[in-house]
């Protein structure tokens, strides 16, 4: 018999929609910074020892007190960082929830999702969130439904959002120069631009792009079959202890030859930051649920669902940096 699991403190409340609140600020930033135009911000002069020291922080205040001021000169640009914010979060929520609620329904103590807010100019404006387990998982269904339903809600509340993306791309003459950076379109765009005749390549993108990027990016690392990942704890529910440590390191060796070859072919060093949190992530022992019972036709259908999932929103090589 499950029993309910005590609902969030007073106290855990104000903690968790405080970090809500700063990750809102810092994603309505990011944003910002997609949508304006490149910030013309003068170079400060360096001199002296403490100069030097102070150059780079100089130079960073000025460009996040340039795009602040465009942002207040200019409603279009905080209304599209807001726009960015908005569906970014209503993606990273939805995936928190359905850790969350699932760890309810079969009550396992858990935290509300903590939301992690990064630095003005970070691309995503986020770290990420999510949930802490506080008791045992109690069986192979549990452990299936909790790790899933996460990346499956997430996926979810992305659709209407990629779709909306797509749909008001706006055409623009690709950039070109040295350093620029070009977002690759995982398999849900290409099939979404097909089926509605429109061309990416032709095509600038824009808040409800970015934030559909983004999600898709976070749903295909999460689904990775390495560790506590959520596309750990399917496989481990799925085949058990003794596959999960051998799938678990084929697909890091694959991420870690693909980071290399990213940064050859693309000049990404992006993957290697993947290569880092999955070497990690194979270090932190996987917790066996109580009760192995079997999964039943219902689960193994939605672990091929999952499998389309994350087809759809993995990209080999997620940037190209010229």
């Amino acid at each position: 018999m499950r029993r309910p699991a005590a609902g969030p403190t007073t106290r855990e409340l104000i903690r968790h929609s405080l970090l809500l609140v700063l990750t809102f600020i810092s994603t309505t930033f990011a944003g910002i910074v997609i949508s304006a135009p490149e910030a013309n911000v003068p170079e400060p002069t360096a001199s002296g020892v403490l100069g030097y020291v102070l150059y780079v922080p100089e130079y960073y205040r000025r460009i996040v007190a340039e795009l602040l001021w465009q942002a207040m000169a200019n409603p279009a640009l905080l209304k599209s960082g807001l726009l960015f914010s908005v569906a970014l979060l209503t993606i990273l929520m939805s995936h928190e929830m359905g850790h969350y609620l699932a760890c309810r329904y079969y009550g396992v103590k858990a935290t509300l999702p903590f939301f992690i807010p990064a630095p003005p100019l970070f691309l995503a404006g986020t770290f990420g969130a999510f949930i802490k387990m506080k008791s045992p998982i109690p069986s192979r269904r549990a452990l299936f439904d909790i790790g899933l339903a996460g990346p499956l809600a997430g996926f979810v509340a992305l659709l209407p959002v990629a779709v909306a993306g797509l749909l008001t791309l706006k055409a623009g003459a690709p950039l070109s120069g040295e350093g620029v950076i070009i977002f690759n379109d995982p398999l849900l765009f290409q099939i979404i631009a097909k089926l509605c005749r429109i061309k990416l390549a032709d095509a600038l993108p824009n808040p409800f792009y970015m934030a559909a990027w983004i999600g898709l990016l976070v749903t295909s690392l999460n689904l990775m079959p390495v560790g506590q990942l959520d596309g750990g704890h399917g496989t481990f529910a799925c085949f058990g202890q003794r596959a999960h440590k051998i799938i678990g390191r084929i697909a890091f060796i694959t991420v870690a030859v693909m980071s290399v070859l990213g940064f050859l072919w693309h000049g990404s060093p992006s993957g290697f930051l993947y290569t880092v949190l999955l070497a990690v992530m194979l270090k932190v022992r996987h917790p066996a649920p109580d009760e192995m019972e079997p999964l039943g036709r219902k689960r193994t259908i939605v672990a091929i669902v999952t499998l389309l999932v994350f087809a759809l929103s993995f990209v080999p090589f997620p940037i190209t940096i010229s």
